[in-house]
């Protein structure tokens, strides 16, 4: 399949997933993080999910940090260079919901991508590999190029891997891990 009927049919199956149902899914996906051996690290990068796409609730991963006392990061989005910028979410955030659907904040701590130790990243579709699928604009993979080298980077489906190889660039930057509601792969 190409990365656009991948979109389209990922789009879709979320679309069809009950509110409760993508609760319950997001709830299983946080407490199958806690298996993964990233909690001595610091920085945290999550992105707020999109409702209107029925994404991943990071609430309940937001929750397991505040409770280990990590920093969290949270960005964002400049459409016209698709790149992102990086605010420490602190008591005092104010998120606004972008023209896109996305919470993000109005202003706040700038925190470099350097810094960043785990980045959890939102996507569509994935492989076996650690290649995945996301919105097509490129935002995490040149956001993750920014990042250091060994920076942990942690998808997050509700949907198992595809079988196939999933079409990728040279650009493309792979997953570490990818965590689903049954199981979490390491690539």
């Amino acid at each position: 399949m190409t990365k656009q009927e991948l979109r389209k049919k990922y789009k879709e199956l979320r679309q069809a997933m009950p509110l409760d149902v993508t609760q319950d899914e997001s709830l299983a996906i946080a407490n199958k993080l806690l298996t993964l051996d990233i909690w001595s690290k610091t920085y945290f990068h999550i992105f707020l999910a999109m409702e209107n796409q029925k994404e991943v609730h990071t609430d309940f991963i937001l929750n397991i940090l505040a409770g280990k006392d990590k920093e969290v990061i949270v960005s964002r989005s400049d459409f016209e260079s698709c790149s992102m910028v990086h605010y420490l979410l602190t008591d005092n955030t104010k998120l606004v919901l972008s023209s896109y659907g996305i919470p993000e904040p109005v202003e706040g701590i700038e925190v470099p991508p350097a810094k960043m130790d785990v980045v959890f990243v939102p996507l569509l579709a994935f492989d076996k590999k650690g290649h995945r699928v996301g919105y097509g604009k490129g935002f995490y993979d040149r956001f993750l190029a920014e990042c250091k080298p060994d920076v942990i980077k942690i998808g997050l489906s509700f949907f198992e891997a595809e079988a196939e190889d999933i079409p990728h660039n040279p650009t493309d930057i792979a997953l570490d891990y990818c965590v689903t509601p049954k199981r979490v792969y390491a690539f």
